[in-house]
């Protein structure tokens, strides 16, 4: 990734005052507005500064282009799923299966909560999402998760292990992702979330009772989809 590249998606520079952060998060609140209502494919920085009520030079301050603007709403959100990680897998005060619970029913539901938003900035995903930038916040997130998994499978090696993070976050992601494109109410939401953390407390469970675990590779490991939400 060029220097070229990186500089698309930065910031010009960061609000220091009040005002100045009033300023970016109007601009911020008018491009979640612009990008649910008309679509990535419409998303310009002209339409963002009309709907902020800002001068498009008073938005060119802060974001050099649309694709600083769309990282900075992707980053805010991974942000927002990284503290939320943060905060179930570390509270000690849980076992650390209660906490792999509480976490798939939080980004279950956070993922139909959020299915618009996250929606667009998919489709906007191109723009930015192999800069480095992007690369450094998704990787804080499973390093977090990595580091949870050690206390899930203490005693099998590091590659198996490896091996393990890389499917629950796959399936975690995936199913998320597909469920959260039809609206669901609270009663589907559970049902799903509880089928998929019931899968991988199995799937834990039978991980640290195998003695072949070492060898385990993500190709040897077959995933059950979680039980179909009622309508």
């Amino acid at each position: 990734m060029t220097d070229r590249q990186t500089a698309r998606i930065s910031s010009r520079k960061q609000p220091q005052q009040a005002r100045s952060t009033d300023l970016v998060a109007a601009i911020l609140q008018a491009a979640i507005q612009v990008l649910t209502e008309q679509g990535a494919t419409r998303f310009t920085t002209a339409r963002v500064a009309e709907k902020a009520g800002v001068s498009i030079g008073s938005l060119y301050q802060y974001f050099p282009n649309k694709a600083a603007i769309l990282f900075r709403l992707q980053s805010d959100e991974w942000l927002h799923t990284t503290q939320m990680l943060q905060r179930i897998l570390e509270n000690l005060e849980e076992p650390p299966l209660h906490r792999l619970r509480t976490l798939v029913h939080a980004f279950i539901r956070s993922e139909c909560e959020e299915a618009q938003m996250r929606g667009a900035l998919n489709d906007a995903a191109p723009l930015y999402r192999d800069a480095p930038e992007a690369h450094e916040v998704r990787a804080a997130g499973r390093q977090i998760f990595a580091a949870f998994m050690l206390e899930l499978l203490p005693e099998i090696g590091e590659s198996a292990r490896t091996a393990a993070c890389d499917l629950i976050l796959t399936t975690l992601s995936s199913v998320g992702k597909d469920f959260s494109g039809s609206p669901r109410n609270e009663v589907q939401i559970t049902v799903c979330a509880d089928g998929l953390a019931d899968m991988f407390s199995a799937y834990i469970g039978v991980l640290n009772q195998r003695d072949d675990v070492q060898a385990l590779t993500p190709e040897k490991v077959v995933v059950t989809p979680p039980p179909t939400a009622p309508d």
